[in-house]
């Protein structure tokens, strides 16, 4: 499968490049950023093409891989999807219910696969362990708390931006633990949102199981007090879920799952429309807190 890239910045060039060069089912059919330079740069590195324009990467390109802020993916991706590329997005997939929702629909007026690369549900140890506890029935309640510092005076990380600045927690690391707790759980019924200091914000969700979970998230924690901890309590006992491994097994394995629905044409688990939901649902949160205009 020839498989283009959007982006140029820290995960494209960590994570998404090297893992899509080396894939023994791909051709990193090339690449194209916003900021030229940078992509050539990268481009040279992976022995592939920088183009000028995206819609030359599409027409390359039988799926295409983002690594963009979601506002920048969303819109871009809908014209991949029109052009007859399956995706591989990043998440949360957009920032916006419309913008989510166009995407998702143009991937399927075009009928293309798509995968949502939420690292938890791609890496071995975790991906294994939340198939574990969705097997498992009793469940009633659970917690996921993610203390990050990316933005705080003592902690500083390569993957900071503007988007995560200004969206902060709930956007960047409410993916993942929506991503971990709905597959066990179930989808989520009711929301309620509760600010906390800086971007810290406190979730406490309703699901259709009947059960109910918490979630801590932040990204501006001080570095000594960061980290991160899923729980879940039911009949069975506790569960904790463990480290996740390394985020650029994750990405293959997002890849494999990526070429396994092209080619079956069985859609993933994490596809855009598990995308839609989870933007969904932290759209709702969000207009409970501070500016939640932002999100409608």
């Amino acid at each position: 499968m020839r498989i283009g890239l959007v982006g140029t910045g820290p995960w494209a060039s960590s994570t998404h490049a090297p893992a899509l060069a080396a894939h023994p089912d791909v051709e990193l059919s090339g690449l194209w950023g916003r900021r030229p330079g940078a992509a050539a740069a990268l481009a040279s590195a992976h022995a592939t093409t920088a183009y000028a324009d995206v819609d030359e990467l599409f027409a390359a390109s039988d799926a295409v891989a983002f690594a963009v802020p979601p506002d920048v993916q969303a819109p871009l991706a809908a014209r991949a999807a029109a052009a007859g590329c399956h995706l591989l997005l990043d998440k949360p997939v957009a920032t916006t219910v419309a913008a989510a929702r166009d995407l998702a629909a143009a991937a399927e007026a075009a009928r293309v696969a798509s995968v949502v690369f939420f690292t938890l549900r791609f890496a071995g140890p975790t991906s294994a362990w939340v198939s574990e506890q969705a097997a498992t029935d009793g469940w009633f309640a659970g917690r996921a708390d993610w203390y990050s510092s990316f933005y705080s005076p003592d902690g500083s990380s390569p993957f900071s931006s503007p988007w995560r600045a200004r969206r902060g927690g709930l956007w960047d690391v409410g993916p993942h633990a929506l991503s971990v707790l709905m597959p066990v759980l179930g989808d989520v019924t009711d929301v309620t949102a509760a600010p906390g200091q800086a971007d810290l914000v406190h979730l406490i969700l309703r699901h259709d199981s009947g059960a109910s979970s918490t979630a801590t998230l932040s990204l501006t924690t001080p570095a000594k007090a960061s980290g991160s901890t899923v729980e879940l309590r039911g009949e069975a006992g506790t569960a904790l879920m463990p480290s996740g491994g390394v985020p650029l097994d994750a990405f293959r394995s997002a890849v494999d799952a990526l070429v396994d629905a092209a080619r079956s044409g069985r859609p993933h688990a994490c596809d855009v429309r598990f995308g839609l939901r989870v933007t969904e649902i932290l759209a709702q949160a969000q207009e409970q807190l501070p500016a939640g205009e932002d999100a409608r």
